[in-house]
């Protein structure tokens, strides 16, 4: 339900979200609240402190220009869900009914994700608010825009670590997110960013790598780089939420099938920091994609994109990647697969862009990979996952005996998520299903 109409006809009230890993990144977007709050009275800041989530505690706190409110809430299942169900998305709504509310912004803590936390905007049924027809907070409440914030120093190491949320002691411990999925996932969606504090050791070189990370992970979005967040003024803050431009994605979640390079990233390479393409017009063998995987998980930030696996033909395969966690997930059904009633259901765009590339024999099935590497030999990839592709005996199989080749080795065949001794992972959102499919 996001609306088409412009900014200045859309009555909703505006809501920039602020996200910024813990450290340096979350008090820089805590300051840059205070600065947005102090600098208009009819700005509204809500926090939601959940670092006593786990004995069911929530700290909320509300303010603007002239008051503060604190509040505790006990939930009797203490999780980031409960907290956007039963407080937060309300919250959304009343504050929209106020007249003296002219924008809300959200100061995220770390274990929200924006992206979810726009999912639910848009999605989740808010009931019982007084004067209000049930329905999403979305609604009432509008994405501007969503800023993160990026500790420049330690981000790109985040990115591309191994380390848990729990391990990092930011979250439960049955909550299997890497902070690697966090950081990466926070400035993915980003409509502009802020990079705070000095780079590294390597000075101009690490922030040249840095900066050609981001230039390629969020080319549309434009980078601040901040030294001190006492610097981090409302009209600086104003000047750069200006300068987001007027396509930029502002909360939208996209599903597995919208293209996988968005704005116009650099193809070339910088820093040793390059986007690879995979593309493909046959299937995986599963069984040699799982041990070609291990070529994901060191020097890359990111991978992701639509697989076709030999043994799942009529399934679309969603791989994501942060750093060394990777999980594949269902995305729905290849068009191919599906009967008129449900190809009469699919996206236009997703049937126009099958059809400049519809196979006879295999319809829209293929592979389409974009994978971000920072200090790895995109050749050795590319080597890696041509390998795990069928060979020409195996392809014949794969059009005249499908029995047969469902009968290969799958260890695809189950929910999976990497590293393989892991259990299966929580979603942030529990009862938000991503819209690229939960993993396998």
């Amino acid at each position: 339900m996001l609306s088409v109409l412009a900014p200045d006809t859309d009555r909703r009230t505006p809501v920039v979200v602020l996200a910024g890993f813990a450290g340096p990144a979350a008090a820089g977007a805590d300051h840059a609240a205070t600065a947005l709050c102090n600098d208009a009275p009819g700005t509204v800041v809500v926090h939601h402190d959940l670092g006593q989530l786990r004995e069911g505690i929530v700290h909320r706190t509300v303010r603007n220009a002239s008051y503060e409110t604190s509040d505790v809430l006990e939930l009797a299942h203490g999780c980031v869900s409960c907290t956007l169900r039963i407080d937060l998305l309300p919250l959304l709504r009343t504050l929209a009914a106020r007249d003296s509310v002219e924008r809300i912004v959200l100061a995220l803590d770390p274990a929200f994700e924006a992206e979810a936390v726009c999912h639910a905007i848009e999605h989740v049924v808010v009931e019982g608010i007084l004067g209000r027809v049930d329905g999403p907070a979305g609604r009432d409440v509008r994405i501007d825009a969503v800023l993160t914030f990026l500790d420049s120093g330690a981000w790109l190491a985040d990115a591309t670590g191994e380390e848990t949320l729990a391990e990092r002691g930011l979250a439960k411990a049955d909550d299997e997110r890497t902070v690697a999925q966090v950081a990466v996932g926070q400035v993915e969606f980003a409509d502009a960013v802020i990079a705070l504090g000095p780079v590294a050791p390597g000075g101009d070189v690490d922030r040249g790598r840095l900066g050609a990370v981001l230039s390629r992970l969020v080319p549309d979005a434009p980078v601040d780089w901040v030294d001190d967040p006492h610097l981090l003024t409302a009209a600086r803050i104003e000047g750069l939420l200006a300068r987001i431009p007027a396509h930029s994605r502002r909360g939208r979640v996209f599903d597995a099938h919208a293209p996988l390079l968005r704005g116009q990233p650099p193809l070339s390479s910088d820093y040793g920091v390059a986007l690879l393409e995979f593309a493909a017009s046959r299937p995986f063998h599963p069984a040699r994609l799982h041990a070609a995987l291990d070529v994901l998980f060191d020097g890359v930030v990111t991978a992701r994109g639509r697989m076709w696996l030999a043994t799942q033909p009529d399934e679309v395969t969603w791989l994501e990647s942060a750093g060394g966690g990777l999980r594949v997930g269902s995305a729905g059904r290849w068009l191919a697969a599906m009967s008129e009633t449900e190809l009469a259901q699919a996206d236009p765009d997703r049937r126009a862009m099958a059809a400049l590339r519809w196979d006879e024999q295999f319809g829209d099935r293929d592979i389409s990979l974009v994978i971000l590497v920072h200090d790895a030999d995109p050749n050795e990839i590319r080597e890696a996952l041509h390998w795990a592709l069928v060979e020409d005996d195996e392809l014949r199989l794969v059009e005249r005996a499908p029995e047969r080749v469902a009968q290969w080795e799958d260890p695809f065949g189950a929910w999976h998520a990497d590293p393989c001794d892991t259990a299966e992972t929580t979603l942030p959102i529990e009862d938000v299903k991503s819209p690229r499919g939960e993993a396998k």
